[in-house]
């Protein structure tokens, strides 16, 4: 474990530069990507956050409804 972090810094100081392209389709293909990630992140997000308060307040309305009727 202590010969990782050391390890890791020299064979990251050694890497040579790989000079590759990357063309305007691949770069918008990957912004794409990583935007529908966070995108997808975000409604799962909401989804499991929103859905059950919304159920809830749902509820109380009913609830209130069911009051107002029979009064």
């Amino acid at each position: 474990m202590r010969l990782t972090i050391p390890l890791t810094v020299l064979l990251t100081l050694l890497a040579m530069p790989a000079y590759a392209y990357v063309g305007p389709g691949l770069g918008l293909g990957a912004i794409g990507v990583i935007f529908g990630l966070l995108l997808s992140l975000a409604l799962a997000f909401f989804a499991f956050v929103w859905m059950p308060i919304k159920r809830v307040f749902s509820r109380k309305k009913a609830v209130v409804e069911d009051i107002a009727d029979e009064g």
